[in-house]
């Protein structure tokens, strides 16, 4: 990264002057060239070079853009294409450079096409078809390299079968170079995928139409989109005009940026290189073409410089091209941030409000190993004196709380500081009290598990802090989908916030949902979802006293089996006003 610590006294108007200065490579601010850029095509990894046999495919046009971060440190569902939308009895067809980390032979380190019906990605309704990756694995993993009620792993078949030992297998190296995708709705009576660099080739083939998972049935298109994980890929081609338009691959200068990831204070003596050394800034340039931009190839500059205590202006140039060019017009961002004083030592001067969590024990949770219970620090006060002598309450948004075991008893919390000094606080622990309650109305959804989504629902049941409350119901399916069975909805009596939306098939969303262990022994999808109609089933809501929730989950199947299911620490929650209802999706419910 590049930085400077200090800048002269008359700033004003002049720090953004700035922008007109040249300097030698590596030196100065930046050097800024004016290359005939426009003419230029972007420099994309080089194209695998293709069979004879490849497939002349029509109708391409450029759409040239980068997914996933370029050093390969993507995760899952981090990093994703623009939204290409297929109607019924129409082709996609896509050409792209995968890039593959060449010193990682994780088998799943590739991408994922994923098929869903039309609506964005976690919209109101939004549902998946599946999940196809590019590896193709043996027996023991296979279920892995795909996934989804309408994805199965009979129709799939590849060339280069992978057999990962220890999750690595040297052989994902070959699937990288230019990849030609294709998903095929052609055929009234069939679906199929096919991924391809000449080398590996990977097919889908369904000898069967997809459903209409669209909320209008009049609706027939579906969605696409790629996902990659520790690779990254270069978009270059498509023949079906993504949302948001096709992006040209001309050179494009960056118009501005959104810095993240910058603190909020920086301990005095810390230098301005390690103050900013997670910060990233998302770029945008010319025709909408996004990217993430790491510290090192940003510069910094801190006003007034970092020798004081008190509040600073970061200043954030960025002068490159997509491309890596020198831009025309460089760009700039600022933020504040405060530097403060170490903290040399805290104590609690307030307990917090709550001081009492509950948890329950099924048998959905025999399986959850060193389960603990998050701290509620609401209304705790904790008190820092710094290394001047001076004092002052801790924002707790700053401390590191540790978990408090879900065992009955007292437990002591510990509180540290970004610095790493600490203190204790002491919280109790109880099991809660089980109640068995019936919703109203006793049943949901036509009989014939016709009822769509969000359709219908029981009346709120409201659940005490530190109570348990256990409801008993058969579940009929339609058995189209793994999510066409029972919901549980955590939400306010108003209904206007979910704290989570819980499926039978371990999914949810809502604001608290990113925060909970959920966990299933569902095993075989399909041979579960068969089982579910009919199903005997037993749901546990908990109000864990903690600003937190917990769902656990007894499905004693038609095929004997005994299928369990968590949902711990669902976060957000206001204790005082936790309820819980049902609603369905193709289901049918009768409670006891």
């Amino acid at each position: 990264m590049r930085h400077l610590n200090q800048i002269a006294s008359v700033f004003g108007a002049a720090a953004f002057g700035l922008l007109l200065l040249t300097g030698c490579e590596g030196g100065d601010l930046y050097s800024v060239d004016n290359p005939d850029w426009i003419s230029q095509k972007i420099d994309s990894i080089e194209n695998a070079k293709g069979t004879p046999e490849e497939e002349v495919l029509e109708g391409m046009n450029e759409d040239v853009y980068t997914v996933g971060n370029t050093d390969f440190t993507s995760g899952w569902w981090a990093s994703f294409s623009k939204y290409y939308q297929i109607p019924d009895g129409e082709k996609w067809n896509a050409v792209f450079n995968l890039n593959i980390n060449p010193n990682d032979n994780t088998y799943y380190k590739n991408f994922a096409l994923v098929i869903t019906n039309d609506i964005d990605r976690g919209g109101n309704g939004y549902t998946e078809y599946g999940a196809f990756r590019y590896d193709f694995t043996n027996d023991s993993v296979k279920y892995n390299s795909q996934w989804g009620g309408h994805l199965f792993f009979k129709f799939s078949e590849s060339n280069l079968p992978l057999s990962p030992v220890d999750n690595a297998d040297a052989n994902i190296q070959k699937m990288g170079g230019k990849v030609t995708l294709t998903v095929d709705r052609t055929d009234p009576s069939a679906f199929s995928i096919k991924i391809t660099n000449g080398v590996v080739t990977k097919t889908y083939k369904q000898p069967y139409a997809l459903p209409n998972l669209n909320p209008d049935p009049a609706n027939t298109t579906i969605r696409c989109f790629i996902v990659p994980e520790g690779s990254y890929i270069n978009f270059l081609e498509s023949n079906i005009e993504p949302i948001g338009g096709y992006t040209s691959a001309l050179d494009k200068n960056p118009l501005s940026m959104e810095l993240q990831n910058v603190p909020d204070e920086v301990d005095m003596g810390t230098t301005l290189e390690d103050a900013v050394a997670n910060i990233s800034a998302v770029v945008t340039f010319e025709e909408g073409v996004v990217k993430t931009v790491p510290a090192a190839e940003l510069l910094f500059t801190a006003i007034p410089n970092m020798n004081e205590v008190g509040e600073k202006t970061l200043v954030v140039i960025y002068n490159k091209t997509f491309k890596g060019e020198n831009a025309s017009t460089p760009i700039v961002a600022s933020a504040k941030f405060r530097v403060v004083n170490p903290i040399a030592s805290i104590k609690v001067t307030q307990a917090p409000a709550n001081n009492r969590y509950y948890y329950y024990s099924s048998v959905a949770t025999e399986l959850a190993t060193d389960r603990s219970l998050a701290f509620d620090p609401t209304g705790l006060e904790v008190t820092a004196t710094y290394v001047d002598g001076t004092t002052g309450i801790v924002n707790n948004g700053k401390l590191n709380f540790s978990r408090v075991p879900a065992v009955a008893g007292n437990h002591e919390v510990t509180i540290t500081t970004e610095n790493g000094k600490t203190a204790t606080v002491e919280v109790s622990v109880a099991e809660s009290k089980c109640t068995a309650v019936t919703p109203y109305p006793t049943t949901l959804g036509p009989a014939d598990c016709s009822g769509g989504w969000w359709s219908e629902h029981t009346d709120n049941i409201n659940v005490p802090v530190g109570e348990t409350y256990a409801v008993s119901l058969t579940n009929y399916s339609s058995m189209a989908g793994n999510w066409n069975n029972f919901v549980v909805v955590l939400r306010s009596a108003d209904n206007a916030t979910e704290y989570g939306v819980l499926r039978a098939d371990n999914y949810g969303w809502g604001i608290g949902y990113d925060a909970c262990a959920h966990e299933g022994t569902q095993g075989d999808w399909a041979t579960w979802l068969a089982a579910m109609n009919g199903a005997k089933v037993k749901v546990y809501i908990t109000n864990c006293g903690n600003s937190t929730a917990d769902v656990q989950v007894e499905m004693n199947g038609t095929d004997g089996a005994l299928y369990t299911q968590y949902y711990l620490g669902v976060n957000n929650v206001n204790m005082y006003d936790f309820n819980f209802a049902f609603t369905i999706d193709g289901c049918h419910l009768v409670f006891e």
